[in-house]
């Protein structure tokens, strides 16, 4: 049967990103992935998990074949002979897969890569292609990433936890935790090794973390003096040296100091920090406007449909709270809304083409609507009641989330999801809707080696997944321990990133340019990222700071019951 005859409809884009099919195919696409499935496991040769692609596109020839669940096979991929994945496995496109493979769980395999299992004799008295050929087999334990254009040869065994870097030529077994490189690969350091050294014990995980929060507060006013700008408008904040002084710099550096210190930021006092804040808010709409390059706000009304603008009732809202303070007054441009406006607005918002936008836009009205709650000048009645039925009834029960992508990603419905339940359900203390889905839709993203291979991850983006995660695990323990292995391997990696003095920056990519230099947003984030993911965990404790401000895990405010 050829592939068109199997599923005409199967679009194109699961094969090399199959790692969207479930959250994102038609029932007809799923259902015609089933029958592939029946295909391949007529004649005993397959046995294949739930929730398992496997590609119309590769060509898998095999004498038996073990799929584990949520595990997938990408397009143009080759597998023969016996191959065994346990769950939550990947080969990706164009990687070759032959002999006798065993894989624990959690293999990730980066496209291009050859895992060759058999060899041929070397008798000098017949040409090679007539020589036997001979097989030990490879063995793969759990919890390794295999990157692109990597070579494996026969007997190998690697390690669980272990890391074979881009390009390596793999002919000996690598050990657990070792991170390999090179032709021929050779070990470069154990992978639980943070603090640089080789060949160290490994700590345990709740040493690692007191040792970086003990290192995060000796350097907290190194980070916040070296992104105060005191030439500009008499001192303002700045992320990092040698940028514009903003509005959420200041924010960040209190939401810092608050945190480590247990104190404001010492280059204003206490006072002079809440009537610098409060005295940015416009007084009609309520929105606190962006600083011009002069680091003086516009004169210009502020906007809600500004993003930078509307986040700012989140940051500057927060800050205040943190300084005892409150905004002077009403949010406006939220108290305005009726329940007809407002479902109008939701209606018009870009849920295929933007969903993050959409959920950045609802977090700034949620949070408006809290604050004018706090203020006991609520919103207008039912608007509150209106976006919460809203939301309810237009979510998608099949993944959890809200809106459709019209990419080969799911990097905007999940990072929309976190701003658009942070300051709604989150923020509010109700329960997220359908959290079994949800963490199906989270960890198929979170397996994206475009957004959280090492070096690739930013704090956006795995904020958008640790927070979600934390969200429902709190209502289900499904896959429970697939989220612990994804929150482990991401703080391993996120513990290695503080910069002594510095902080952390937002991104972790050097490709990334600014985003990738130490400072206030980033050391603010990555604070709360790593409270989350040991919190994931049952280790946060140790780290001796719980986030407050905007990445409180607590909810502000709770509805009353009747």
């Amino acid at each position: 049967m050829n592939r068109g005859q199997m599923n005409p409809q199967h679009d194109i884009s699961f094969d090399y990103s199959p790692w969207t099919f479930w959250a994102g195919a038609s029932e007809q696409e799923k259902q015609a992935q089933l029958r592939h499935h029946d295909v391949l496991s007529r004649d005993g040769k397959a046995s294949v998990g739930e929730r398992t692609f496997l590609s119309p596109l590769a060509n898998i020839d095999v004498k038996k074949l073990t799929v584990g669940a949520n595990s997938y096979i990408a397009a143009h991929a080759y597998v023969t002979d016996t191959v065994s994945m346990g769950e939550d496995c990947t080969i990706n496109p164009f990687t070759v897969v032959r002999g006798n493979i065993t894989m624990g769980d959690g293999v990730r395999i980066g496209a291009h890569t050859s895992l060759l299992a058999f060899n041929h004799s070397m008798d000098p008295s017949a040409p090679v292609f007539k020589q036997p050929q001979t097989s030990r087999g490879i063995v793969i334990g759990d919890d390794v990433w295999i990157g692109s254009h990597v070579v494996v040869l026969d007997g190998v065994r690697v390690g669980s936890h272990s890391v074979l870097a881009a390009g390596s030529v793999v002919t000996k077994d690598v050990p657990e935790w070792s991170v390999v490189g090179g032709n021929p690969a050779r070990r470069i350091r154990d992978r639980r090794d943070t603090a640089g050294s080789r060949g160290t014990t490994a700590e345990s995980l709740a040493s690692r973390l007191a040792r970086f929060a003990e290192q995060a507060r000796e350097d907290a006013p190194a980070i916040i003096a070296r992104s105060w700008d005191p030439e500009t408008a008499g001192g303002r904040y700045v992320d990092s040296p040698g940028v514009r002084a903003t509005v959420r710099a200041h924010c960040d550096a209190i939401e810092i100091s608050s945190l480590l210190l247990g104190t404001v930021p010492p280059q204003l006092p206490a006072a002079k920090h809440l009537e610098r804040l409060s005295s940015l808010q416009d007084p009609v709409v309520g929105l606190v406007p962006q600083y011009g390059p002069d680091g003086v706000p516009g004169t210009g009304r502020p906007n809600f449909e500004n993003s930078t603008e509307n986040y700012h009732v989140l940051a500057v809202g927060y800050a205040l709270d943190l300084l005892g303070g409150e905004f002077t007054h009403p949010i406006q441009a939220v108290a305005d809304m009726d329940s007809a406006t407002i479902a109008s607005r939701l209606g018009a918002l870009p849920w295929r083409k933007e969903p993050w936008a959409s959920g950045a836009w609802i977090d700034a009205w949620g949070t408006g609507a809290y604050w004018n709650l706090t203020r006991k000048q609520p919103s207008q009645q039912g608007s509150l009641e209106t976006l919460f039925g809203w939301l309810l009834t237009r979510i998608n029960p099949s993944t959890g989330v809200w809106g459709t992508p019209d990419d080969d990603t799911r990097l905007q419905l999940v990072n929309g999801y976190y701003r658009l339940v942070r300051g709604t359900f989150a923020q509010f203390g109700l329960p997220v809707p359908y959290p079994e889905k949800l963490i199906d839709t989270v960890l198929e993203h979170s397996a994206d080696p475009r957004y959280f291979a090492p070096g690739k991850q930013n704090a956006c983006n795995v904020l958008d997944v640790a927070h979600p995660l934390w969200l429902a695990r709190k209502q289900s323990g499904h896959r429970a321990e697939e989220v612990k292995r994804w929150a482990k391997n991401q703080l391993d990696q996120a513990l290695n990133q503080w910069e002594v003095g510095a902080g952390m920056p937002f991104s972790f990519a050097p490709e990334s340019g600014a985003g990738n230099v130490p400072g206030l947003q980033g050391t603010e984030m990555w604070l709360a990222i790593i409270w989350y993911l040991a919190d994931l965990l049952g280790s946060a404790e140790a780290l001796g700071y719980r986030p407050r401000g905007v990445h409180r895990p607590e909810p502000a405010i709770a509805f009353p019951s009747l």
